[in-house]
C-alpha cells in the first residue's frame, strides 16, 4: 500500500518549550531541567520523566517515522501542557511550541504539521494567540485537554474561542492532562490504563450535553485512546438521556452525536477497533500511535495493515484519507 500515512496522535516537546519550562516552571509544581547529565527531564510535582531524544529531536524523530512507516506526523503537546501556568508564562510556552511546529513544518513540509497549543484556562489569552497563529503555515488544528483545571470543555467560558476555532476550520484533537479521582489510580499506571481513556467520555459527555456540538455545529472533535470509553458507554448513557430528568434539555440522543467525532486507533486490540468501526465507520478512524510513550504503538501502520478484517478501502480512509480531510490537507 504505496499511501502518506499520517498519525495525528504524535507529542512534541520543543527545545524552547522544555528550557522554558526548566527556568520558569518550578515556582509552579512543573520544573525539570534541559541539560541534565542523563539529558532532557519534566518534573511534575516529585515525579521527574525524563525526555526521549525522539520527543525534541526532529532527525531522530524523523528516523522512527521511517522505520514505522509514517509519512507525516500531527505534532501535539502533552503533559504537562501549559494549563498549570500564569498567563503570562503560558502564552510563551504557547508561543513556544506553536512555532516550533511552524519551523519543523517549514523544514519538513512534507512530514509535519501542528496542532497548536492554547492558553484555554485564560480565554482572552487564548484567543490572542489563536489569532496569532491561524494562518501560519503548517498549524492544521488545534489540541486541548480534555478539561481545563477544573472547568469541564462545557464551561461557557470557552464558547468564544470555540467560535474563533470554528470560524477558522480547525478541529480539535483532544488528550487528558489531569484524570478523575489520580489517588485511587495512581498505584499500577492505572492512571494512564483506566484514567485516561475514562477521560475521553467525560469530555464527550460535557461536549454534548453541554449543548457545544449543537450551538457549534461545524467544530469537529477527535478523541484519543479510539475515544476512550465513550464508545463502549454510549448506549448506557442514551438510555439515560431517555429516562433522567437531568437530561431532558438535550434535544436530540446522545448517539446520534457519535460521528461528530473522529476517533484514533489507539485501542491495542483489533476486536476493539472492529467495534468502534461497526458504530461510527471507518471514515470517522484515523490512525494514532502516541508516540513517543511506552504506551504507545511502535508499528502503528502495522497495526492497522495487518488486521485481516480490514478492507483495503478501510484501511486507506484510516491510514491517510481521513486525517488528510480533517487536517485540511
Amino acid at each position: 500500500m504505496n499511501i502518506r500515512t499520517i498519525d495525528i496522535h504524535a507529542h512534541f516537546f520543543p527545545e524552547a518549550y522544555l528550557k522554558l519550562v526548566a527556568e520558569e516552571g518550578g515556582q509552579y509544581g512543573i520544573g525539570g531541567e534541559w541539560d541534565g547529565v542523563d539529558g532532557p527531564s519534566i518534573a511534575i510535582g516529585n515525579r521527574i520523566t525524563p525526555v526521549e531524544i525522539r520527543y525534541y529531536d526532529v532527525s531522530a524523530r524523523l528516523a522512527s517515522m521511517d522505520d514505522q512507516g509514517v509519512s507525516v506526523h500531527a505534532l501535539s503537546l502533552t503533559q504537562p501542557m501549559v494549563y498549570w501556568a500564569p498567563a503570562d508564562l503560558a502564552r510563551r510556552l504557547s508561543e513556544a511550541f506553536n512555532d516550533a511546529c511552524v519551523e519543523a513544518h517549514l523544514s519538513h513540509p512534507d512530514r509535519f504539521v501542528g496542532l497548536a497549543t492554547l492558553p484555554m484556562h485564560e480565554p482572552d489569552v487564548a484567543l490572542a494567540e489563536l489569532a496569532r497563529i491561524r494562518d501560519l503555515p503548517g498549524i492544521r488544528g488545534i489540541y486541548m485537554g480534555t478539561r481545563v483545571g477544573d472547568r469541564e470543555l462545557s464551561d461557557e467560558s470557552f464558547f468564544p474561542i470555540y467560535d474563533a476555532i470554528q470560524d477558522r476550520g480547525f478541529a480539535v484533537f483532544l488528550h487528558p492532562v489531569n484524570v478523575v479521582d489520580p489517588a485511587r489510580l495512581r498505584k499500577f499506571y492505572l492512571t494512564n490504563f483506566i484514567g485516561n481513556p475514562t477521560e475521553s467520555a467525560i469530555a464527550a459527555s460535557h461536549l454534548i450535553f453541554g449543548e457545544v456540538l449543537d450551538r457549534f455545529p461545524d467544530l469537529t472533535f477527535c478523541l484519543p485512546h479510539a475515544g476512550g470509553t465513550f464508545p463502549y458507554l454510549v448506549g448506557r448513557i442514551t438510555h439515560g438521556w431517555g429516562v433522567r430528568p437531568e437530561c431532558r434539555h438535550l434535544r436530540n440522543a446522545p448517539d446520534t452525536y457519535l460521528r461528530r467525532f473522529y476517533y484514533d486507533t489507539i485501542t491495542h486490540a483489533h476486536p476493539a477497533l472492529d467495534y468502534l468501526i461497526s458504530l461510527v465507520g471507518a471514515d470517522r478512524v484515523v490512525l494514532g500511535s502516541d508516540f513517543c510513550f511506552d504506551m504507545s504503538y511502535e508499528r502503528p501502520v502495522e497495526f492497522v495493515t495487518q488486521h485481516a478484517g480490514l478492507s483495503e478501502g478501510e484501511r486507506s480512509l484510516i491510514l491517510s484519507g481521513n486525517a488528510t480531510r480533517l487536517l485540511g490537507m
